[in-house]
């Protein structure tokens, strides 16, 4: 893990009839996926990350050699997208974009201004003044994906953002962000329950299984048949 952009240390958590532990690296401008069976601990991974949750003591999470670990969510350099694209139905969808540029400061002219330049690279050219109401679901993603990016995050975090969508929709969007990955140069690690989607978007790919971590390696290296060990 030396000298590793985003770096967990003995992820620790325990909850109920849960216990978690986990240690893994993330290199700079790549995509790392999280797969397993549910209730493995994948989502609890990401909220350990973003702060949402509150690790053991043991635990030390880095990111850009920074240690982070107990720093306020909205102080970690971490852009999070969630399964429902969980947009402001009260404001146009330039403004959904805008919404990070607002909260630091930069007038609403000018941050449309940049949030309609960003859309165009989300196939999104012409939609500023639309309400999320009239989205589809997948462009109601790229949506969410555009106002996570546009205040530029060290990490972004993915928690099976593309799950509710249909089969052809899925591996469109999939594609679509490994494409954006590339051209932004983000980091991002995202959780999914889906093999195929897990290998087309990522670098890496990490196995959890009842709270460990019992694979992590190449994407192109993974068998599927390893869930079932």
């Amino acid at each position: 893990m030396q000298n590793a952009f985003f770096t967990a240390e003995n992820l620790v958590y325990s909850c109920e009839n849960f216990h978690l532990e986990a240690s893994f690296s993330c290199e700079q401008n790549t995509m790392t996926s999280i797969v397993g069976p549910s209730g493995s601990g994948k989502s609890t991974v990401l909220r350990l990350i973003a702060g949402l949750e509150k690790p053991a003591l043991e635990t030390k999470i880095t990111l850009d050699n920074t240690d982070i670990t107990h720093a306020l969510p909205a102080k970690r350099g971490i852009g999070m997208v969630f399964q429902k694209a969980n947009l402001f139905n009260h404001l146009r969808v330039d403004d959904n974009v805008a919404y990070g540029l607002r909260c630091k400061g930069i007038k609403k002219k000018e941050s449309r201004a940049i949030a309609a330049d960003f859309l165009k690279k989300f196939n999104l050219e012409g939609f500023g003044s639309r309400s999320p109401e009239t989205l589809s679901g997948g462009e109601a993603q790229r949506v969410a994906l555009a106002r996570t990016l546009i205040t530029k995050p060290k990490l972004i975090l993915f928690d099976e953002p593309l799950s509710a969508l249909d089969a052809p929709l899925r591996k469109k969007l999939a594609c679509e962000i490994r494409s954006l990955q590339k051209a932004f140069g983000f980091t991002g690690i995202m959780v999914t329950h889906d093999i195929n989607e897990a290998k087309a978007v990522s670098d890496r790919i990490i196995l959890i299984k009842d709270g460990r971590i019992t694979w992590q390696g190449e994407a192109s290296a993974f068998d599927e048949e390893m869930l079932g060990k």
